[in-house]
Order: C-alpha cells, then sequence, then structure tokens
C-alpha cells in the first residue's frame, strides 16, 4: 500500500494515495512514513488541520523527525499561525542546525509577522548553508526592501538571478527596488 500511495501522489492523485496511506497505517500504527506522507498529501489537498493531526503522530512516534516539524510549520503557515510555525520550524534547527529549509521557511513567517531583520537573519542562514539557494537571496531582497535598503536588495536579487537566470521575481523585484 505504501509504495501504490506514494505512485498516485507522484501522479498528482492525493486522495487517493490518502487511502492507500490509511491501509499502511491500518495494517502497521507505528508506520511514521505512512502518516508523514499522508500529512503531505492533505497539504496538497488544503487539509492543513489533517496534516496538523498526522505530523503529530510522527513526531509523537519520533521526536526527532525535524522534517515532520518543518512541514506541521508550513502547514500552520497554510492557517495564518505564524507564531505556530516558527515554533516547529524552531524546533526542526534545534533538531538539524544545518537544516536549510527550516530557516527559511521560519524567514517566512518573520516575515509574515513584519519581523524583516528576524527574517533577513533566518534567510542569511539558510544561505551560508546553500550558498546557491536563489529563493532565500530573493526573499532576503523582499525583506531588505520593506526596511528600505534598496542597495542591499538589489544585490540580492542579483545573486538570484545569477544562480537561476530563469527565476522571474527577482528579475520583477529589481525593477521595482530600482523605481
Amino acid at each position: 500500500f505504501y509504495n501504490q500511495g506514494n505512485n498516485k501522489y507522484d501522479d498528482g492523485d492525493y486522495s487517493g494515495a490518502i487511502s492507500d496511506y490509511d491501509k499502511a497505517i491500518e495494517l502497521d500504527p507505528q508506520y511514521t512514513r505512512a502518516y508523514f506522507n499522508r500529512g503531505l498529501s492533505k497539504i496538497n489537498l488544503r487539509d492543513n488541520s489533517g496534516a496538523i493531526s498526522d505530523f503529530n503522530k510522527v513526531i509523537n512516534i519520533d521526536t526527532k523527525n525535524s522534517d515532520a516539524y518543518v512541514n506541521r510549520g508550513l502547514a500552520k503557515d497554510n492557517l495564518g499561525d505564524n507564531l505556530g510555525a516558527i515554533s516547529d520550524y524552531s524546533k526542526a534547527i534545534e533538531i538539524n542546525p544545518k537544516y536549510a529549509l527550516s530557516y527559511y521557511n521560519r524567514g517566512i513567517a518573520k516575515e509574515n509577522l513584519k519581523d524583516y531583520l528576524g527574517a533577513i537573519s533566518d534567510y542569511s542562514k539558510a544561505i551560508e548553508i546553500n550558498p546557491d539557494y536563489a529563493l532565500a537571496y530573493n526573499n532576503r531582497g523582499i525583506a531588505k526592501s520593506k526596511i528600505k535598503d534598496y542597495y542591499g536588495a538589489i544585490s540580492d536579487y542579483d545573486t538570484a538571478i545569477e544562480i537561476n537566470p530563469n527565476f522571474i521575481e527577482p528579475y520583477y523585484n529589481r525593477g521595482i527596488s530600482k523605481g
């Protein structure tokens, strides 16, 4: 059921995947990958509360699963619970301090709360871990522009474009910062 669920997930059949993950969980209620992937499927179906419940199950079984904290944080972000998301991303960072996505996502949540300096710090840490993280450069540029550091923002957009010339958003953002 698990592999069949993964195939359905990969094909975008999230409801079908959930049915297969349900069967896998029925056979082994401690199978964290089934809860985890069911949670991802629920996020894709915009059932963020259901996803949180599944990631809670993963965390109850495996308290050191940083991916579960990151994805539970994402579901909380989707529900507008930025503080809850920040808490989950921070826990993921505590478990795995080299997890760039945790810093990136926490930066987004901080930016949503208008904590631009905190967001810049988190994006910078994500970039330190992964120097080719074009999304982090772009988002750090956005946060810098919010605090009127337009030269810093333009520099970040330039780097994002250098890393990925097909990434449209930094071109647009750079134009706004130059205006």
